[in-house]
């Protein structure tokens, strides 16, 4: 969430920067000043007829003690009065603060000053691409053939038991999901990545927290009962472990990786962006978090692009970076880069990893501070990446290393699976 100074601060500059995320934020710029000036004027009010209330209370026993009874309860119907109204003020002051936070949650973060001018990832900036391609069979088959030929992912299946979207592992298959999870946790934890173990669930605070609601609950599967949603990354648990929470400017950098299924209901395009493994409801995912100081969250975020990096080539794929322009970034991000893995068979790229710095704007909505060198408390920044997301990392390395044998498997995962070689 962005702050009353940032909107307010410059309030030109505010629109400038949204609009290079296709925003028109003036009318809503307009409407937040509108609201603040109202909130301030009811809260000077407010504390005027409190300290009056209070003057007139002061003075009822004091008059009591003279014997001017009469005075004493002209004091006290004072009083009344305004204590009636400054319980008037108080809830319209709630009104127009509640109304004003309607309206600061409508607003995405502000795209850093580097990213791109663009509408849609037609007008991503590749930064970097590496082009190690495999050398092929003759026609060689996409992973959803390639699945059903060695039994390793049953879609169908997936559909008997849930529906579109959630495909069954089986034998290596399976093997090959729960090896990829292992060697992206143990890769982050050697970077020095604190593991956690989060909850699959979280409350409304917590989406609320890392900005998937209000913006995305149609994204997200929802248990009504409990008023409970279902996790569409780690993210949200990880970063939220710090809701509300103050840390000392020594304990930073937080650096946490987390394994979770994730559950995204979007159904996105369809024909072959969404065969396969392309796109799930549910799928599997290892995630990096971190929390910086403001003035060293870009260097951090420089760091986790080089680890994503170095994982991803430690693979063997093809792989290229990109920097998102404004209108393809997510609404919270400042900055992200894509990390996307080519598919040899598809012949086309495949994202496999956002990397991002939220600055502080999930961190304003969090209320996650810490202390300055003068004790001040200040926002801290947050970032993320996915370190990976697996459906599409397996696409490509099923593709991009068959064989007339079988599907090899990269040196570095099989002290993990057991087996190089799916046959």
């Amino acid at each position: 969430m962005l702050t009353l100074q940032q909107l307010r601060g410059d309030k030109e500059a505010a629109i400038a920067k949204l609009a290079k995320k296709g925003v028109d934020a003036a009318p809503i710029i307009a409407k937040i000043e509108e609201l603040d000036d109202n909130r301030k004027a009811l809260q000077m009010e407010l504390d005027n007829t409190l300290a009056q209330q209070n003057k007139a209370a002061k003075e009822i026993g004091a008059l009591m003690g003279q014997g001017k009874r009469e005075e004493a309860e002209e004091r006290k119907a004072q009083v009344a009065q305004l204590k009636a109204r400054s319980n008037e003020l108080s809830q319209e002051h709630e009104r127009v603060t509640a109304e004003l936070n309607a309206q600061i949650v409508l607003l995405p973060n502000f795209p850093a000053d580097i990213v791109p001018q663009g509408k849609s990832a037609e007008d991503n900036l590749v930064v970097k691409i590496d082009e190690n391609y495999s050398e092929l069979p003759e026609n060689p088959l996409p992973h959803w053939e390639l699945a059903r030929k060695y039994d390793i992912i049953d879609f169908d299946l997936g559909v008997k038991l849930t529906g579109a979207g959630f495909p069954v592992y089986k034998g290596k298959g399976a093997r090959l999901q729960r090896a990829l999870i292992n060697y992206f946790l143990d890769y982050n934890t050697k970077a020095g990545y604190s593991e956690v173990e989060p909850p699959i669930m979280v409350n409304e605070a917590s989406g609320f927290g890392t900005g998937q609601l209000p913006d995305k609950e149609g994204q997200m599967y929802h248990a009504t009962a409990d008023n409970f949603y279902l996790v569409p990354t780690a993210e949200v648990p990880l970063t939220n472990i710090y809701r509300d929470v103050i840390l000392e400017s020594n304990q930073f950098p937080v650096k946490i990786t987390a394994y979770t299924p994730c559950f995204r209901r979007e159904a996105g395009s369809y024909g072959k962006d969404v065969r396969g493994l392309n796109r799930l409801h549910q799928f599997d995912k290892v995630e990096i978090v971190q929390l910086a100081l403001p003035e060293n969250s870009y260097e951090a975020l420089d760091g986790m692009v080089a680890h994503v990096e170095g994982l991803v080539k430690s693979l063997g794929l093809p792989y290229r970076i990109l920097r998102l322009c404004g209108g393809d970034m997510s609404f919270t991000s400042a900055l992200t880069y894509d990390f996307e893995v080519y598919s040899e068979a598809q012949k086309r790229w495949l994202e496999v990893s956002s990397v991002s710095n939220f600055e502080s704007f999930q961190a304003n909505r969090l209320k996650l501070r810490y202390k300055d060198e003068n004790k001040k408390t200040r926002l801290a920044h947050t970032l993320n990446g996915s370190s990976l997301a697996l459906p599409r990392i397996v696409a490509a390395l099923l593709e991009n290393n068959q064989t007339p044998e079988g599907i090899r498997i990269p040196e570095v995962l099989v002290p993990y699976t057991g087996f190089d070689m799916i046959d």
